[in-house]
């Protein structure tokens, strides 16, 4: 009786040896994909952010394109103001040098 006693309790303890086994080889299989699946979840998120950086930067692109093309108007149109105000001082200029050359 007590053999089989001392039997049942090592029979026992092999059982709970082969499930703790059995629970760590598993754990260590959750902990591999779970690391797994954060990766591609990390390279996913990764790849995500680089294309809504990239059309965030086009963007950004096209609208410093339109704003100069804007400024170079404003810009040309100040310019020909000037050039027109210039060339009329300067006709204003000649004349009154040609009257001081004719009156004297």
């Amino acid at each position: 009786m007590a053999f089989d006693a001392i039997t049942g309790i090592a029979q026992a303890e092999d059982a709970a040896k082969v499930a703790v086994s059995y629970a760590q080889a598993r754990a260590l299989q959750m902990i591999e994909d779970a690391k797994a699946s954060g990766a591609a979840a990390v390279e996913a998120s990764i790849e995500k952010a680089e294309a809504e950086l990239a059309q965030l930067h086009e963007k950004s692109e096209e609208k410093s394109e339109d704003d100069v093309r804007k400024l170079n108007g404003k810009v040309e149109t100040k310019k020909a103001v000037l050039k027109a105000g210039a060339e009329a001082r300067l006709d204003a200029a000649v004349d009154i040098i040609v009257e001081r050359i004719v009156k004297d």
